[in-house]
């Protein structure tokens, strides 16, 4: 089954309209090579390699004579295992009359980050690929895509065992194949306990301090691998938001597990039962939302906002010069309280949202509204009118 993803397929053409190459990046079975073998069948002369396939390696023995006899769009898929190919590319799109366009597709690695920077600067356009979220699916069923997460095997599953028992699988995978390929020396058992820390901290303000003492190590260890599943697209580290304000503000940032379905199975929750009556519902809620308005929004430019005096806002985006602020609220019918009243005036926010899980939009005055978060995935076309 093939769910289209409209976003990010406009990204990588409207990429291809300024670069000659772009890097589809993200985590592994998000769906960056079906997504990039969709856009291959719709040019005649594309060419696909995926380096984790022996003939496709060795028809890049001597990438140089093999790539510059090619036109149209020429897909390269796990680009991370052979990083030489960066240079390549680099002198092949360099040439006048290339006529060629590069896709590069890569889980997110250091030799892959540092073959596009160093090698591509100036020459790629670049696009993140998550898992499916609700522009992409049925916003009415969003409970399933809370519950098992967007990673398409886990989502489409038949039925919540089997998606269980993927992403079970897939944790697995990660920490004792992806981690050690990327060129990262830690303990598989390590860093599974350090990510099991951070789906019990899930929604809170990242202590380095707490992080290093559990793990009987220093804050700036604790730091690396908060960084390393940060890089893996594992881990969202919301930065946050701070200026000029007669008031202590928090300046550590807010950590979510990206995918709910994980977070699900590392606290150990098989299902939707379970989750609803666990302590860490609101969090994962919380989380589940701020992903779904990013999103939607299509923005890097984003932040969570809070005082040492109890104030906070879950997440602040900038657009088209203007603030905008969501709370997150695991609630019936929620309603305004004191801590929004400071947000929306300190920050100057043009409007304020609260997601919540039901199924009516209304207005609680003239600056903040209710909004289910089926609508989450809608919202960018609200703020566009």
């Amino acid at each position: 089954m093939f769910i289209e993803r409209p976003i990010p397929t406009r990204r990588i053409r409207e990429e291809f309209s300024v670069h000659p190459c772009v890097a589809l990046t993200g985590p592994r079975q998000c769906g960056k090579s079906t997504l990039a073998g969709r856009i291959a069948a719709d040019d005649a002369a594309s060419t696909y390699f995926d380096l984790e396939a022996a003939v496709d390696r060795r028809r890049l023995t001597t990438p140089e004579q093999t790539l510059s006899s090619l036109q149209g769009l020429i897909v390269i898929d796990e680009i991370q295992r052979a990083p030489s190919l960066f240079e390549t590319v680099r002198v092949l799109v360099d040439r006048p009359e290339s006529r060629a366009q590069f896709l590069l597709l890569g889980s997110a690695s250091p030799r892959m980050v540092k073959g596009v920077s160093e090698s591509l600067a100036g020459r790629v356009g670049l696009v993140d690929l998550g898992g499916f979220h609700l522009g992409e699916v049925d916003a009415a069923g969003w409970r399933k895509l809370w519950t098992r997460g967007g990673f398409p095997r886990s989502y489409l599953a038949r039925d919540d065992r089997r998606s269980i028992l993927w992403r079970r699988s897939f944790i697995r995978t990660f920490l004792e194949r992806d981690i050690p390929q990327f060129g990262i020396t830690i303990p598989a058992e390590r860093l599974r306990r350090f990510w099991t820390m951070i789906a019990h901290c899930h929604g809170q303000m990242w202590n380095g301090a707490e992080f290093a003492r559990a793990l009987g190590t220093s804050e700036g260890t604790a730091r690396r691998y908060l960084d390393i599943l940060t890089g893996a697209f594992m881990v969202r580290a919301l930065p946050p938001w701070f200026e000029n304000l007669k008031k202590r503000q928090v300046k550590a940032p807010k950590v979510y597990l990206r995918d709910t379905g994980l977070l699900h199975e590392l606290l150990g929750l098989s299902g939707e039962r379970e989750l609803t009556g666990h302590h860490k519902v609101g969090a994962s809620f919380e989380g589940f939302a701020v992903e779904q308005l990013l999103a939607g929004l299509a923005t890097r430019d984003a932040y969570f906002w809070a005082t040492h005096g109890g104030a906070e806002l879950d997440l602040l985006v900038f657009r088209e010069g203007k603030r905008y602020g969501f709370e997150c609220k695991f609630a019936d019918a929620p309603g305004t309280t004191r801590s929004m009243r400071v947000a929306l005036e300190d920050l100057g926010l043009a409007h304020l949202w609260i997601v919540y899980p039901g199924e009516a939009a209304y207005a609680l005055d003239d600056r903040i509204s209710v909004l289910p978060v089926s609508q989450a995935g809608d919202l960018a076309a609200t703020l566009a009118r």
